[in-house]
C-alpha cells in the first residue's frame, strides 16, 4: 500500500484549511441597539440611577420627584447594561448612532423654574460628579471656564429651562437648547421662547461619522408639523474615550421641576475592518527518501493527491451550487408577499435603523415554540395572534399569523398594514417590529401588550377599570388619532377604531393597533372611495357602510362610539333580551341627554367613583363625535380640545333629540332599527345654542338592517 510523502500531506491540510477557513472568518459589527417603549419593572437592571434620580414602572425620574426638600437636587440615569463602542482604537473609525426619546419637564410654577436636563455620552460606566453646581446638569463638577479632561470628559445636548450668565447661555429668553463639548459654554445654541420647554416632548439626536454632525430634532407636546433643530460639527474620536455610556442628566437648582423619561431607543454601527486570511506557511522542504522504489511512491501519492484536490473542489462546487439555489428559491418565495398590493410598490425594508425589519421564518417558529396552543393569545378573522420572545434582540412580542388560506383582502391587510404603520411614530401606536413572508405565511411581528386589549377589560375578564384608568385610555386614543389625522405628513384613515383594537401596555396606557384597513390620503384630499365596505358593525358611519366612502369623520364617528362604550360599559348594539330587539348605545345615551339626565349612562359598576363633570363632558363629546350628520361632527383637534379642558372649554350643545337619518320608519318606542343612508334633519351643533328638526323619508328595502349586521359580529 502506498503511503503518502510528509510534502503532499501538508498540500492536502492546507488545501483543507484555505477552504473551510477562508469561508467562514467572522466580519462581526459592533453596535449598541436597545428600544424602550415604556420602562418596565423587569428593565430597571439595564440602567443605572445616580443621585436623586429613581426608576418607576412607566417612566424614570430623572431628578428628584417629590414636593419637598427637592430643592439642589440633581441626577443621572444611563445604560448600564454595556459601553457605547464609540470609535476603534485600531482603524480610528468612529460609530454613527440615532436616539429618539418621550420626555418631560414639568415645574410646579413657571415663575421658579429649574435648570433643565441633558442628553449625555460619557466614560464608562457613569459617574455624577461630587458637589455640581445646579447649573451643570449634573454633567461635571468643573469651573465655567474650566475644559473637561481624563475621565471627566461629556458631550451633551442641552434642554435648558433656566438662563445661568455664569456659563453665557443665551439670555433673550429663559429656554433654550445647546450642544456641549467638555464645557458648560456651548459651542451651538438656540433660543426658545419662554416656558417652551414643558409639558410632554419627543426629541431625535443623529451623529454622522462621515460629516461629524451632532444634530438634534425636537418636537414639543404632540405636534409633529413644528420642530426646532440644532445642530454642530463634533469630533467626538476626540472630544471622548473609546467606550462611552449614554444617558440623561438634570438638575433643579433651587425650584420643584421634575425631569421624566417616557420612552427611550438607542442604535449605533461601527464595523471593524474583516479579520485578514493569514498565506498559508511555507510548506517544508521534502525529506531525502533513499532506497528503491521511492520514484514509484511519489508518483502514486502525486495522483493520490491529485484525485483528493479535484473531489475536494468538486464538493465544494457542488455545496455553492446548491446553497445559491435555494436561497434564489426562498428570494423569490419572499418576494411574492411584496407583489400585488394595490399600489403596486414592493414591501421594502425600512432604512432607519429604528424602523420593523424582515424577519426569517425559523426565527419566529423558535419564538413561538412552533406555534403553540399555549402560547396563542386569541384568533381574528385572518388568522391567529402568538406570544412569542425574541432571542436578539431580547424581546417579548405578539406574533399575528395569517392563514395559509387568506383570502386576497387578508394578503391586502398583511401589505397595507406594513407600508402605513412602519412610518408612524407616536407613543400611543402599537410598534410593528417586523414582518416575514416565507412561502405561504405571512406573519407579523409587535411589541407584547402586558394588558391585551380594552374590551377584554371592559366586557370580559380583566381588570376592573376605575375612572381615572378609563381617561386616561381616552385621551391615548385621542391623541393617536390627532397624530394620525393632523400631525403626520399625510392623514391616516384608520378605519376600524374599536376597544379590541386598543392595546394596552404595562400602565393602562392606549395604543392604537391593527392598521390592515387603514389608507392614506392627501389632507386636501377629504373622503376616498373604498372598493369594498369595512369595519365593524356598531362603530361605522352610516354613510360609510351605504356608500362605502372613508373620511376622517368617520373614524371621529368610530371615536364617539368609543367614547360611549368607556363611559357607560356598554357595546354599541346588542340584543334587548326582554323585547328580543336591538339596543343602540347612541340613541339611548343621546335620548338621556335629552332629558337632563345623561349621567345615569354611566358604568354602573363604578359605583359613583367617578368626576360626574368629566363623565359628563366625554359622554356629550362622545355624542357630539358621534353625530349622524359628518359635517357636525368636530375635528379631532376640537374634540380633545373639549375633552382637556377642565373649565376653559364650554360644552357643545346638542339638539335633544337625536337626529338619525333613515330610510326606515321608526319604532314605536321612538328608537330606530335601520342602519341609514341619508338625513332629514337639519341640525345645529353650536356651544351656546341648539335647534333641531327632524323629518323622514322612505327608501326600498335594499340595505339590511343593524340586527343582520350582529349575526356577524356576536
Amino acid at each position: 500500500m502506498a503511503s503518502f510523502s510528509p510534502t503532499c500531506t501538508h498540500a492536502i491540510l492546507l488545501v483543507l484549511v484555505f477552504l473551510f477557513s477562508s469561508r467562514y472568518v467572522p466580519h462581526p459589527a459592533v453596535s449598541l441597539s436597545f428600544d424602550y417603549q415604556t420602562f418596565t419593572s423587569a428593565d430597571q437592571k439595564d440602567f443605572k440611577i445616580e443621585g436623586d434620580a429613581s426608576f418607576s414602572v412607566g417612566l424614570i425620574d430623572i431628578s428628584a420627584n417629590k414636593l419637598s426638600g427637592i430643592g439642589q437636587s440633581k441626577g443621572r440615569v444611563s445604560y448600564d447594561a454595556r459601553p457605547l463602542l464609540l470609535w476603534d482604537k485600531a482603524t480610528g473609525e468612529v460609530a454613527s448612532f440615532t436616539t429618539r426619546f418621550n420626555f418631560t419637564i414639568n415645574p410646579t410654577s413657571i415663575n421658579n423654574k429649574g435648570t433643565g436636563m441633558a442628553f449625555f455620552l460619557a466614560g464608562y460606566p457613569s459617574r455624577l460628579p461630587d458637589k455640581c453646581p445646579a447649573y451643570t446638569f449634573g454633567l461635571t463638577n468643573q469651573n465655567p471656564n474650566e475644559t473637561a479632561s481624563g475621565d471627566g470628559r461629556f458631550v451633551a445636548v442641552e434642554f435648558d429651562t433656566f438662563n445661568d450668565t455664569i456659563i453665557s447661555d443665551p439670555n433673550t429668553t429663559y429656554d433654550h437648547l445647546g450642544i456641549d463639548v467638555n464645557s458648560l459654554r456651548s459651542v451651538q445654541t438656540l433660543t426658545l421662547p419662554s416656558f417652551s420647554l414643558m409639558g410632554n416632548m419627543s426629541a431625535q439626536i443623529e451623529y454622522d461619522n462621515v460629516s461629524s454632525i451632532l444634530a438634534l430634532t425636537l418636537w414639543l407636546g404632540d405636534r409633529r408639523d413644528i420642530s426646532y433643530n440644532l445642530s454642530s460639527k463634533v469630533d467626538l474620536k476626540s472630544a471622548l474615550p473609546e467606550q462611552v455610556a449614554v444617558g440623561f442628566a438634570g438638575a433643579t437648582s433651587t425650584s420643584v421641576e421634575l425631569h421624566q423619561l417616557q420612552s427611550w431607543f438607542f442604535n449605533s454601527s461601527l464595523e471593524p475592518p474583516p479579520e485578514a486570511v493569514l498565506p498559508p506557511a511555507a510548506p517544508p522542504p521534502p525529506l531525502e527518501s533513499s532506497g528503491r522504489g521511492s520514484t514509484g511512491s511519489g508518483v502514486i501519492a502525486g495522483a493520490v493527491t491529485g484525485a483528493i484536490l479535484f473531489l475536494l473542489l468538486l464538493f465544494a462546487t457542488a455545496v455553492l451550487v446548491v446553497r445559491r439555489r435555494r436561497q434564489n428559491k426562498e428570494m423569490e418565495e419572499d418576494d411574492m408577499g411584496s407583489e400585488g398590493d394595490e399600489d403596486g410598490e414592493p414591501i421594502m425594508e425600512i432604512e432607519m435603523g429604528m424602523g420593523p425589519r424582515r424577519f426569517p421564518y425559523h426565527e419566529l417558529v423558535d419564538a413561538t415554540r412552533n406555534f403553540a396552543a399555549g402560547e396563542k393569545l386569541g384568533q381574528g378573522g385572518f388568522g391567529a395572534v402568538y406570544r412569542g420572545q425574541l432571542r436578539e434582540p431580547v424581546l417579548a412580542v405578539a406574533i399575528k399569523r395569517f392563514s395559509k388560506e387568506s383570502s386576497m383582502q387578508g394578503k391586502k391587510e398583511y401589505t397595507s398594514e406594513i407600508k402605513v404603520i412602519s412610518r408612524l411614530r407616536h407613543r400611543n401606536l402599537v410598534q410593528l417590529v417586523g414582518w416575514c413572508h416565507h412561502g405561504r405565511e405571512l406573519l407579523l411581528v409587535y411589541e407584547l401588550m402586558p394588558n391585551r386589549s380594552l374590551d377584554i377589560h371592559l366586557h370580559g375578564k380583566g381588570t376592573f377599570l376605575t375612572w381615572s384608568i378609563r381617561m386616561k385610555i381616552i385621551l391615548g386614543l385621542g391623541s393617536a388619532l390627532l397624530y394620525l389625522h393632523e400631525e403626520w405628513e399625510q392623514c391616516v384613515v384608520h378605519r376600524d377604531i374599536k376597544p379590541s383594537n386598543v392595546m394596552l401596555d404595562e400602565s393602562f396606557s392606549a395604543k392604537l393597533g391593527d392598521f390592515g384597513l387603514a389608507r392614506l390620503m392627501d389632507h386636501t384630499v377629504g373622503i376616498q372611495t373604498m372598493t369594498a365596505i369595512s369595519g365593524t358593525p356598531g362603530y361605522m358611519d352610516s354613510q360609510c357602510v351605504i356608500t362605502g366612502r372613508a373620511s376622517a369623520e368617520s373614524d371621529v364617528y368610530s371615536f364617539g362610539v368609543v367614547l360611549l362604550e368607556v363611559s357607560c360599559g356598554k357595546r354599541p348594539l346588542s340584543i334587548n333580551d326582554q323585547k328580543n330587539n336591538v339596543f343602540h348605545l347612541a340613541e339611548w345615551v343621546w335620548k338621556l341627554y335629552g332629558q337632563g339626565a345623561i349621567i345615569d349612562a354611566v358604568d354602573a359598576r363604578l359605583d359613583g367613583e367617578y368626576d360626574a363633570v368629566e363623565a359628563e363632558r366625554v359622554m356629550v363629546v362622545g355624542l357630539w363625535c358621534a353625530h349622524p350628520d359628518p359635517s357636525a361632527r368636530p375635528s379631532m383637534r376640537a374634540a380633545m380640545a373639549t375633552l382637556q379642558s377642565k373649565d376653559g372649554c364650554p360644552l357643545p350643545v346638542l339638539p335633544g333629540k337625536m337626529p338619525v337619518p333613515m330610510y326606515a320608519a321608526p319604532r314605536e318606542d321612538g328608537l330606530h332599527d335601520g342602519l341609514s343612508l341619508s338625513t332629514s334633519s337639519s341640525t345645529a351643533v353650536t356651544h351656546t345654542s341648539s335647534s333641531s328638526s327632524t323629518s323622514t323619508s322612505t327608501a326600498g328595502s335594499n340595505f339590511k338592517d343593524s340586527s343582520s349586521l350582529l349575526k356577524h359580529q356576536y
